[in-house]
């Protein structure tokens, strides 16, 4: 009786190894498919195209005091180096930011310290941003 006893406890044991190295293989097979990732196989065609960039470019920058007048959409402003006020020209948001480049939601006081960034359009000097000084 012992030998069967014996040989049953072989058996049993064989089929646990069976059933781990099917186990085994099963991950083995199933890994890659888990990790893998989906390949794109798009050929297309690839053409050129002309991109042109049309913007106002910065010209100058100058300091200056708001003057006490100020016609709309217009702001004059004394400089410190000339002998006559300098006018420029607010057409659109015309973007009134602090130092830290806040923006100011309010008017530009007279005699306030500004510093004007603009581009001559024609004989005009159209405003791209104004910073205040003080």
């Amino acid at each position: 009786m012992a030998l069967v006893s014996d040989n049953s406890t072989i058996n049993h044991g064989g089929i646990d190894m069976i059933k781990t190295i099917v186990t085994l293989a099963y991950c083995a097979l199933v890994a890659p498919l888990a990790f893998g990732q989906t390949r794109s196989h798009h050929k297309g065609t690839t053409t050129e195209q002309t991109v042109t960039v049309t913007g106002a470019i910065i010209t100058a920058a100058e300091d200056g005091a708001a003057a006490n007048y100020q016609p709309a959409k217009t702001l004059i402003i004394r400089q410190d180096n000339a002998a006559k006020p300098a006018r420029y020209v607010l057409n659109g948001p015309g973007h009134v930011v602090n130092k830290k480049g806040d923006p100011i939601v309010t008017a530009v006081q007279p005699g306030t310290r500004v510093r004007v960034f603009y581009t001559n359009v024609g004989d005009q000097r159209m405003i791209d941003h104004v910073v205040v000084l003080n």
